[in-house]
């Protein structure tokens, strides 16, 4: 053979070899300090590669000769973690708010949000498409799971629910849910009676479904608990299970009137039995202090100069008169419910954390629940869960850790590891040091996808 062909031949083959060593991502981040919240640690110096939406490899080393990138992003002296969740927002007010709904999705991406746990409402179908479409990249927005409708009485609170008065109506309800694909169940309590409460548990149970919601005030929590109740949204529902006189309470048919003298009652010692039991049984609780002071401060604070009021639809804005006119229904009773709920939350958080509760952080955002902002407004429950006992650490754990373990998803979310969802935050600053620092945002990744904050709309921080 002519040498000239046999080195020509030669060179092409270990060409070839060497083109097969190197791999190709469509985004590579390096000079990476990643936060890991379950140890409550730093590893510095780390490389992560990304394609299709997920993360191939985290390494320590990067060796540009093999491999090729999209795009790089150089991490050097910034924080690195998982995008935070949302595990409690609402999308809501009929069909004539439905694109002033759509239009806040890029609110949570701006303030890195890259999941949210949609707690139902009365525009399901759309909320459906919009998950599909984010879900393969046609709009812009976090991962949505979804409860569906509510689960209420012949009464509902809110518009939408479906009505279950009997337990043939709850099998009925619960397969239009399964129809739906819904990621889990929610009650209300309008006018759901305890016992379909407690046929509601029962059946989701057996169906491998996960249930969270209100409790009808007439219903026995530790009972629901016993039943396989997943979580409770809002703090009133282990709080009665911590006062001693709330079986007489009940009895007297007092609905939420009941709250005060619950308030008033709150034994600890018998707190502490609830939240170990709660800790046994894996029960969630999604506390949502935000909208608790938010709600409690409405008649005191002039919120017409927030940033972010620009951009919530005069639809949406208009609901939140409703939330204004109740407050002052309260001032003028000399009701100090809203103010005295908030303060017993508080101090619920740090022994239920102590005794091994899951706390889920959620903003309960939406249209009617006035002032709380998509995005901002889980930071404000970040902050204060944060001042209500937990460390920097354990405040995250309870977005990006507990938000997909609810779910069953925490192999998939919840790290920066192989195989995860690629829904990454750069941050300017440590997290873990100062819970500010969560808004410290640099830069969002939802799904490999890189976003320029700024054309996501949101006072920037």
């Amino acid at each position: 053979m002519n040498k000239l062909i046999y080195f020509l031949l030669l060179a092409i083959t270990l060409s070839s070899c060497k083109n097969k060593e190197t791999k190709a991502y469509d985004l590579v981040i390096y000079n990476a300090q990643i936060i890991d919240a379950e140890s409550e640690s730093l590893s510095e110096g780390q490389s992560i590669f990304i394609s299709n939406g997920k993360i191939v490899e985290v390494r320590k080393s990067i060796d540009k000769e093999k491999f090729v990138a999209d795009r790089l992003i150089d991490a050097n002296g910034k924080f690195v973690m998982p995008g935070l969740w949302d595990n409690h927002v609402h999308f809501r007010g009929g069909d004539t708010l439905v694109e002033e709904n759509k239009d806040l999705l890029p609110l949570f991406l701006a303030y890195g949000i890259t999941t949210v746990r949609d707690a139902g409402g009365d525009i399901t179908p759309s909320v459906i498409e919009w998950k599909d479409q984010i879900a393969n990249g046609e709009l812009d927005g976090p991962t949505i799971f979804s409860s569906g409708p509510k689960l209420d009485g012949d009464k509902p609170a809110w518009p939408g629910s479906i009505k279950v008065t009997s337990e043939a109506e709850v099998f009925a309800a619960l397969d239009s849910l399964e129809s739906l694909e819904v990621d889990y169940v929610k009650t209300y309590d309008g006018n759901l009676s305890a016992e379909n409460y407690y046929n509601i548990i029962e059946e989701t149970e057996k169906r491998g479904l996960k249930v969270t919601g209100h409790m009808p005030m007439s219903a026995d929590f530790m009972k629901a608990v016993s039943l396989g109740l997943d979580g409770a949204e809002h703090m009133y529902y282990p709080l009665k299970a911590c006062s001693p006189i709330a079986d007489s309470l009940t009895k007297l048919d007092l609905g939420y009137g009941m709250i005060e003298p619950l308030i008033d009652t709150y034994d600890p010692e018998l707190a502490a039995e609830v939240f170990a039991k709660m800790s046994e049984e894996n029960v969630y609780v999604t506390p949502t202090l935000y909208i608790g002071k938010t709600l409690s401060e409405i008649l005191d604070v002039d919120h017409q100069q927030d940033s972010l009021l620009k951009y919530i639809g005069p639809g949406i804005q208009k609901t939140y008169q409703g939330r204004i006119e109740g407050a002052k229904r309260a001032k003028a009773s000399g009701s100090k419910m809203r103010e005295k709920m908030e303060e017993i939350s508080a101090r619920m958080i740090q022994p239920m954390q102590n005794a091994g509760v899951k706390l889920l952080a959620g903003s309960d955002c939406g249209a009617f629940n006035s002032y709380v902002y998509p995005g901002e407004s889980l930071h404000g429950e970040l902050n204060a869960l944060s001042k209500a006992g937990l460390s920097n650490a354990q405040v995250i754990k309870t977005s990006i850790v507990n938000g997909p373990q609810f779910l069953n998803l925490g192999n998939e979310y919840g790290s920066i590891a192989t195989g995860k969802v690629a829904d990454i935050l750069i941050l300017d600053k440590n997290p873990l040091k100062s819970i500010d620092n969560l808004k410290k945002i640099n830069t969002v990744i939802k799904s490999g996808e890189v976003y320029d904050r700024k054309s996501l709309g949101g006072a920037q921080y």
